[in-house]
């Protein structure tokens, strides 16, 4: 079945979580850049993933996009992140930074230019892409839809607190989340926002 073809608050748990979770594995491949989209608590959850990747030789590169100021900061999620991840031990020359996008699709598309600039889009067969399992999904569809047809990715997923794959179901706020995702996700596939595909989510 297309994900044109479900409708919003119609799914099972278990639909729903198949949606969502489901063929997002890691294939544990090397590739040019890691990608770490931003988010409100993307220093928690998806830095950390990011610099023991790196740190492993998964990649020598690490790309942070994003340019939301959240409540409390005066830096943009890419530069809350790349300070972080020099912490941590990153060399600021392997950090490469995106702070203009505002959403998933922008971190896709602002991130062309940069990339392109930093390593060249015709040199990058192969990105690592590092944020949340609740995420993953829709931010795979996007890059699928606007990134160059070459270049191939790894789904590296991170748990957080209320979204890991057999337990949002028991948080009330998890549940929420999981919900609000999935409808985004048809939703944005209905307007033609990201690209259709076919998933699997029998019983």
């Amino acid at each position: 079945m297309k994900i044109s073809q479900l409708q919003p608050g119609k799914l099972t748990d278990a639909q729903m979580t198949k949606l969502l979770y489901n063929n997002m594995e890691d294939d544990h491949k090397k590739g040019d850049c890691i990608f770490v989209p931003g988010s409100s608590k993307a220093v928690i959850y998806r830095l950390p993933k990011a610099v023991k990747l790196y740190k492993n030789g998964r990649s020598k590169k690490i790309l942070f996009s994003g340019g939301v100021v959240w409540e409390g900061a005066v830096l943009t999620e890419a530069e809350l992140l790349r300070n972080k991840a020099i912490e941590m031990g990153i060399p600021d020359e392997d950090i490469i930074i995106e702070k203009e996008s505002l959403h998933t699709k922008e971190n896709v598309l602002a991130s062309l230019l940069v990339l392109d600039r930093a390593l060249g889009l015709h040199n990058i067969q192969r990105l690592i892409i590092v944020t949340t399992n609740i995420h993953m999904r829709r931010m795979h569809l996007s890059l699928k839809t606007f990134m160059p047809p070459w270049i191939s990715f790894s789904l590296c997923m991170v748990d957080d607190k209320t979204t890991t794959q057999g337990k949002w179901f028991q948080y009330p706020y998890g549940r929420k989340r999981v919900e609000m995702e999935v409808n985004k996700i048809i939703h944005y596939v209905k307007r033609g926002y990201i690209i259709d595909e076919e998933v699997d989510i029998s019983d």
